[in-house]
Order: structure tokens, then C-alpha cells, then sequence
């Protein structure tokens, strides 16, 4: 056993130190939220691959924001580069609790994301103006055994709600494979947001179902965001149906002195 923990030790350090070797450009760290998976980040990592970055997909676990802000935080202190850490939907709570005290995080980039301020909740944001059509969509919350519960979007309202402008086939199958996030985590409060100390960029669609757009665009002014981008008949999986706005934003921040 310690002999084939040995070898994919080595295999993976053969295959992560040349990018890192490089130095050039940051390790972009992408954190799915809600009702999603690391999949949805497939078209963005593509492009930001073909153009040298560095890339890890985090499979969040969706539990709560304290422990999932750790379980991220602990992945980017295995990193030896700087870091561009992007969060979608819920997962933008998650890098804002997990890049705090790590100096290797030069920039947030929140994709239709929550920015939560000290003591704010995912639900609270989501419901700080009207627009939000999330919750009659959701499926009776599944009870866990060790206590609370899960919740899932019902797979036949889940394209409309959740995916709108992404190919009916494709919203089809993200309702199927979609994981599903405890009913707390949208209720636990955020600690001290990272987003104070590090600089920050945001992206979202104006046809936002889940976030109201203007929920959005006063957590990007309140972050004093570097750069703000509202993608024209975007749903809130922008990063899905429009990989290419997602990626730019992100290289610019990774390319921002």
C-alpha cells in the first residue's frame, strides 16, 4: 500500500509541477455552487486550459459554509502559486470564508454569486429584493439521519428556474445530475468575508431566476468590485451558457496588477 501511495504521489506531482514550474500565470480555483456540480465549470475550464492557466474544479461539498470555506481553504494551501479563487451562486460564500489569511489569493471572482458580509446568509441575500422564483421550484426537502436535510430543484422546473438559456438536452441533464445543498447552509451566517482584503470581480445575468440581479449588483458595488460584467438574457448558470464572458472576466482578474 505505502509503495502505491508512493507512486501516485509521485505521478501527481509529475503532472501538477511543470504548470506550477512555470510561474507565469495563477492557479484558477473554481467553486460550483448549489444544485450543481464541477462539471458546470467544464466550458470556462476549457478555455482558461487553452489559454495556460492552471486549473482545479473543487467538488464543494455543499454542507455548510463554515465547513465547506475549510475544506476549500485546505486545498489552497496545498497550492505554491498565487490563485484566482471564482465562486458560482452559494459557492461564492464558500471562497469568501475560505480565501481569508491566505495571502496566495490575489483575486475573487464571483460568477452570479453570493458576497455575503459578516453575519448575512445565502436565503437573506436571495430574498434582500424581490425576483427570486426559487423557492416554489424546489422538491419536498429530503430528511437526512443524522438530522436537517437536503434540498434539490424538481427536475421538470429546474430548466426554466435554474438554466433557461442553456439547451433544453443539456438543462435536462444538469436537473438529473444536479447535488443537492443542505437546507442550514443556506441559512448559517458568513463570517469576516475575504473580499474585503482581496480584490474582487464579479459576473451575472440580467435573467437571473435564483439571485435577483439587483441582489447581485449591490453585493458587486458593496464589494467595490474591480470589474463588473451583466451578461445580456443570462440565466444563473452564466458560467454554462456563456463560458467565454465567465473566462474573460477571470483572466482579467488574473492578469489585474
Amino acid at each position: 500500500m505505502k509503495t502505491l501511495l508512493a507512486a501516485l504521489t509521485l505521478t501527481a506531482v509529475s503532472i501538477v509541477a511543470p504548470a506550477f514550474a512555470q510561474g507565469a500565470k495563477p492557479t484558477v480555483v473554481l467553486v460550483h455552487g448549489a444544485f450543481a456540480d464541477a462539471s458546470s465549470w467544464n466550458g470556462v475550464a476549457r478555455i482558461l486550459q487553452k489559454d495556460g492557466y492552471p486549473v482545479v474544479a473543487v467538488a464543494n461539498p455543499l454542507r455548510g459554509v463554515a465547513s465547506d470555506g475549510a475544506y476549500v481553504s485546505d486545498l489552497l494551501t496545498s497550492l505554491s502559486t498565487p490563485v484566482v479563487l471564482v465562486g458560482h451562486s452559494y459557492g461564492g460564500s464558500v471562497i469568501s470564508e475560505a480565501a481569508r489569511d491566505h495571502a496566495n489569493v490575489k483575486a475573487l471572482v464571483y460568477v452570479a454569486a453570493f458576497a455575503p458580509e459578516a453575519g448575512e446568509t445565502a436565503a437573506g441575500l436571495s430574498g434582500k429584493f424581490p425576483g427570486s422564483t426559487l423557492g416554489p421550484t424546489l422538491a419536498p426537502p429530503v430528511k437526512l439521519a443524522g438530522g436537517g436535510a437536503d434540498l434539490y430543484i424538481q427536475q421538470d422546473k429546474f430548466p426554466a428556474q435554474f438554466a433557461a438559456d442553456v439547451p433544453k438536452p443539456e438543462a435536462v441533464l444538469m436537473a438529473a445530475t444536479q447535488r443537492p445543498i443542505t437546507e442550514a447552509a443556506l441559512n448559517e451566517v458568513s463570517g469576516a468575508p475575504a473580499w474585503k482584503a482581496i480584490p474582487s470581480w464579479f459576473v451575472y445575468g440580467d435573467q437571473d431566476r435564483n439571485i435577483p440581479p439587483k441582489s447581485l449588483a449591490f453585493m458587486a458595488e458593496r464589494a467595490k468590485s474591480k470589474g463588473t460584467e451583466v451578461v445580456k438574457g443570462a440565466s444563473h448558470v452564466v458560467m454554462v451558457s456563456h463560458p467565454e464572458s465567465v473566462a474573460k472576466l477571470i483572466e482579467r482578474a488574473a492578469t489585474a496588477k
